[in-house]
């Protein structure tokens, strides 16, 4: 069980798109819609972690081509949060009028992000500590998943929110959103490669 609090841990504290993500929009758009972004990250990762519990995601994935349309939309969809993220405060009229990311945001982008099905499907396959109880061991990792899932988002929140916070000049902030936008792309540059390398072996 402690193995698999830890594994817990450091897969979801280390860089990637939802926490990335977080942080980005508690520094560009505050507290309250980094919040509800923060919810519907937290609804859309229980989903795929059920998905993946009752062998659905595995029936998906299985197909490269799912797989592939999965990997492309995610990799749009950071693309546009990072220029939401990025483009924040700007004067372009039709950014500036779109509302922040809020809970859909967070529940579409665990659903067609691959990483957060890898992540479950490592959780959920690995790392048995009940073997002759496998329905209360399930139950206890979703509740240990969650537990540590909760407080680690939260802190990357507040990290943002504090750059928010700080007493920087507009240009300064500008640039703090850029290099969080930045951050993001290259996740996707990471991931891009990941797919590129995954599928040469096809």
């Amino acid at each position: 069980m402690l193995t698999f609090a830890a594994a817990v841990f450091f897969l979801i504290i280390t860089p990637g798109p939802g926490v990335l993500s977080t942080a980005g929009v508690g520094s560009a758009f505050g507290a309250r819609p980094g919040t509800r972004y923060v919810l519907g990250l937290f609804i859309g990762n229980n989903m795929v972690a059920m998905t993946v519990i009752l062998g659905i995601a595995a029936v998906i994935l299985a197909d490269p081509r799912i797989r592939t349309v999965l990997f492309l939309a995610s990799t749009a969809y950071l693309l546009y949060l990072a220029l939401r993220i990025a483009l924040a405060g700007s004067q372009i009229g039709f950014i500036e009028a779109r509302r922040p990311p809020g809970v859909f945001n967070g529940i579409a982008l665990q659903m067609i992000n691959p990483k957060a099905y890898a992540v479950n499907t490592t959780f959920f396959s690995g790392f048995s500590f009940m073997p002759g109880n496998l329905s209360s061991e399930t139950v206890l990792k979703l509740l240990i998943m969650n537990l540590i899932w909760i407080p680690i988002h939260f802190l990357w929140l507040w990290l943002g929110i504090r750059l928010r916070q700080l007493d920087l000049s507009e240009g300064t902030h500008r640039a703090i959103n850029v290099a969080m936008s930045l951050s993001m792309l290259a996740v996707v540059v990471l991931a891009f490669g990941g797919f590129l390398f995954g599928h040469s072996g096809d």
